[in-house]
């Protein structure tokens, strides 16, 4: 079970004040080896109404609500706001500021000091309003190779192979992009799980949609086709271990459809914001198709994106 116990600080520039912080914030670590971007909420602050928050970037992952049972309300404190994490004996202090628009800020745990820099979550005007059509196809596993993808990580073994056509990773490998970057499409994907097998995809890699094997267990946040901590599947459409599963995705702007072995999860959805797994804090830009080697043992057989145009563009 996880607990938290929170404080963090977010203080806003003299020209601002702390009502300055208020919406939606991506989030880059400077200096961190696996190249993680957060994911930041704030409203109410400067008296504008109930203060509180949400925020992905603590260990585990989940989004968390500020105030919830495991999370501390944030408080202000002068100009600024702040929050604690507590779990599993480490203790993380977060102190934030608005500076010139940007949110700056630092994550400080035994005594290290880790700087983090924000900007504001862009609008996205596109919708899945029937005007997108499928353009050329683009295979990202070619069924031979690892050409076309690149380590996330800095680390001597990638941990990722091809044999009989399946490309596969050992447990606890590198996660890995795809060098094409892609904005609007469908994402086809064929893959594999034994049992207890926790993996992702990541859609510009920002968006995690879970890949668990989780056969016979309700739906939930975690749970296999979920966009991961924020949006459940409306069924479980999981199939038995060492069966084949398919995947269907459709991301146009924010507005999100997957489907699961014929079995739809989530139609138009609105993706608000960056995952656990978000690597491109750049919501505004085309990103990469990521994969989560991480954890378990997944095998993949295909991976195909159909990028979506503007009807006559």
């Amino acid at each position: 079970m996880r607990t938290f116990a929170l404080f963090c600080m977010i203080s806003g520039c003299a020209a601002g004040g702390v009502d300055a912080l208020n919406g939606r914030w991506n989030i880059k670590v400077e200096n961190d080896p696996r190249h993680r971007a957060w994911w930041l909420e704030v409203s109410g602050a400067g008296g504008s109404g109930p203060l509180k928050g949400r925020f992905v970037g603590f260990p585990g992952g989940d989004m968390a609500e500020l105030p919830s049972p495991h999370v501390s309300a944030l408080e202000p404190d002068g100009d600024a706001l702040t929050f604690t994490c507590t779990r599993n004996n480490r203790h993380m202090q977060y102190r934030v500021r608005a500076v010139h628009g940007r949110l700056e800020g630092t994550l400080t745990e035994n005594g290290k000091v880790t700087r983090f820099h924000g900007q504001r979550a862009p609008v996205i005007r596109d919708k899945d309003d029937g005007t997108w059509v499928p353009g050329k196809p683009v295979a990202l596993f070619n069924g031979r190779d690892l050409r076309g993808w690149k380590a996330i990580e800095e680390r001597p073994e990638l941990g990722w192979t091809v044999r009989d056509g399946i490309l596969t990773n050992v447990a606890g490998a590198n996660n890995i992009a795809s060098a094409e970057k892609f904005w609007n499409f469908i994402l086809e994907a064929e893959y594999r799980l034994a049992a207890d097998t926790n993996s992702g995809i990541g859609l510009r890699g920002r968006y995690e949609i879970q890949i668990y094997q989780d056969y016979g267990q309700p739906p939930n946040l975690g749970g296999h086709g979920a966009l991961y901590s924020r949006i459940a599947p409306r069924v479980n459409a999981t199939r038995p271990p060492g069966e084949w599963q398919q995947m269907k995705i459709r991301l146009v702007g924010r507005d999100l459809t997957v489907e699961l072995n014929g079995q739809l999860l989530m139609e138009k959805v609105e993706v608000e914001g960056l995952t656990a797994m978000a690597t491109d804090a750049d919501e505004a830009l085309p990103g990469p198709i990521t994969l989560q080697g991480d954890h378990r043992v997944v095998e993949i057989r295909k991976l195909v994106v159909t990028p979506l145009k503007k009807r006559g563009s």
